[in-house]
């Protein structure tokens, strides 16, 4: 076991990447709150660990809201106890849209979820890692912070400042016994958002899907997408006492896309 008795809140886990993520965490000891907007798919999350013999409960909420971050963090703590790890998972792309015709209201909603959910269970839970001089905070960016693409001007913003968080947070928390990291994936396409994604560009620019991906991968050292396995394990190493000397890093789960 990797995370004995650790207590855990992932967000954006009512599918693909965040998912797996608890699973894994779960079945590494870790007791894991599972949240999303969506309850039909927590549920099915729920039971898969629950009758896997992990311990785990669900909350629907918005992570961009205030009260709602507040349920998340008070659910944890009242049912499993301090929070010892955060994942910042959740997110949206928004539409597929070069930035002028991109509305004021889409902007905002993107960077709610993405940026702004993030400071807010950040904000809550590290009083306690202080206080207990341990914790872990995991905040997924992506390589679209990194990258010069187009048509995701509210994505590419909210995730290069997510980063910018996690320098921020890892720089104040370091002396305070609590990690701050990233994990910045490249494209994994088995995700709801990838899927959406393409189907947007391939009607944008005309083209095949299996066009799309050949020119997706030409940029892509392996060859190949990632998995959300890839990404879990990840956080896993980040979550774990494995990964004790290090705060403050952005790893890029990729295969080959980014090199700082």
């Amino acid at each position: 076991m990797r995370l004995p008795n650790k207590i855990a809140i992932i967000t954006g886990a009512g599918r693909g990447i965040g998912l797996t993520i608890a699973k894994k965490f779960a079945a590494e000891g870790a007791s894991v709150l599972l949240t999303a907007r969506t309850d039909s798919e927590l549920k099915d999350g729920l039971h898969e660990i629950q009758s896997s013999g992990g311990k785990a409960i669900t909350l629907v909420a918005d992570v961009s809201q205030p009260k709602a971050s507040e349920l998340i963090f008070r659910a944890a703590r009242d049912t499993f106890g301090p929070v010892d790890i955060l994942v910042n998972n959740a997110g949206i792309y928004g539409h597929v849209l070069p930035l002028e015709e991109v509305t004021v209201e889409e902007w905002d909603e993107v960077m709610a979820v993405n940026l702004r959910g993030p400071f807010l269970l950040s904000k809550l839970v590290l009083p306690e890692m202080y206080e207990r001089h341990s914790g872990s905070i995991i905040n997924i960016t992506s390589i679209a912070g990194k990258a010069a693409f187009g048509l995701n001007g509210p994505y590419a913003t909210s995730k290069a400042g997510l980063a910018g968080l996690t320098r921020t947070l890892a720089g104040e928390a370091a002396r305070k016994g609590v990690r701050v990291n990233a994990i910045s994936p490249g494209p994994v396409t088995s995700t709801k958002m990838s899927q959406d994604l393409g189907r947007g560009l391939v009607e944008r620019f005309k083209t095949t899907p299996d066009e799309l991906m050949t020119k997706m991968l030409d940029g892509v050292l392996q060859g190949r997408p990632q998995t959300e396995e890839e990404i879990a394990d990840a956080a896993l190493f980040l979550a774990s006492d494995e990964s004790s000397a290090i705060t403050g890093q952005t790893l890029n789960v990729d295969g080959g896309m980014a090199f700082y």
